[in-house]
């Protein structure tokens, strides 16, 4: 496995973390310190956090991790055999939305959050491919909280590498990298402390609304 030290690259920004087969751009941190912590603590209370649920075999499954789901209308997405109808946004969801589309120059609809409340807690190689969302759009990943190590996987030649995300940081996958490459956010015991992810998403236009 490649794991690249973010750390040890030069400042210039974004970086390519793959170099074929779609694009990943790491923006480093977009939110200063003072502010993420902030956002951290307010999110942590003020988003309607629910357990997140599958379908597997015909069996409901409840994760630890809690999800939320919010957007411009009340989109229906459906992923995992599981749909959610999004919620309205709140102010620090629209302030740190027009963040994340002022840096990438891409607009996002909706925002699928994340609650990991330690590194016990992580999710499994996935692509975001969902019939749901614009083909081969962008989605914007901020980070909040603790620093993670998140992976990708090539789904043809199974090349794997890594990046680590910091608190206040901003990764973004676009073009084909969901057609091409798996995710993932893989535990550790090495993490005690939570981490709130935001993924701003386009739904397509076409989706009934």
């Amino acid at each position: 496995m490649k794991n690249r030290d973010l750390f040890a690259e030069p400042e210039e920004t974004p970086i390519n973390v793959i170099d074929y087969d779609g694009t990943v751009e790491y923006h480093g941190v977009l939110i200063p310190f003072d502010q993420a912590n902030r956002y951290f603590d307010t999110l942590l209370t003020k988003i309607q956090w629910q357990s997140d649920q599958a379908n597997i075999f015909g069996k409901q499954i409840f994760t630890k991790r809690k999800v939320a789901w919010y957007g411009d209308k009340p989109f229906s997405y459906t992923y995992s055999n599981s749909s959610k109808v999004a919620l309205p946004w709140i102010n620090e969801l629209l302030e740190l939305k027009k963040r994340v589309e002022d840096k990438t120059g891409h607009y996002f609809n909706s925002c699928l959050l994340n609650l990991y409340h330690n590194g016990d807690e992580g999710m499994a190689w996935h692509s975001d491919g969902e019939k749901d969302l614009l083909k081969n759009g962008a989605i914007g990943s901020l980070s909040l909280g603790a620093e993670r190590k998140f992976s990708f996987k090539h789904k043809r030649c199974q090349e794997t590498l890594s990046v680590f995300l910091q608190h206040g940081s901003l990764l973004v996958m676009k073009g084909e990298t969901q057609s091409h490459w798996l995710h993932r956010l893989p535990p550790t015991k090495k993490v005690d402390s939570p981490r709130i992810n935001l993924t701003f998403r386009t739904i397509d236009a076409d989706n009934g609304f």
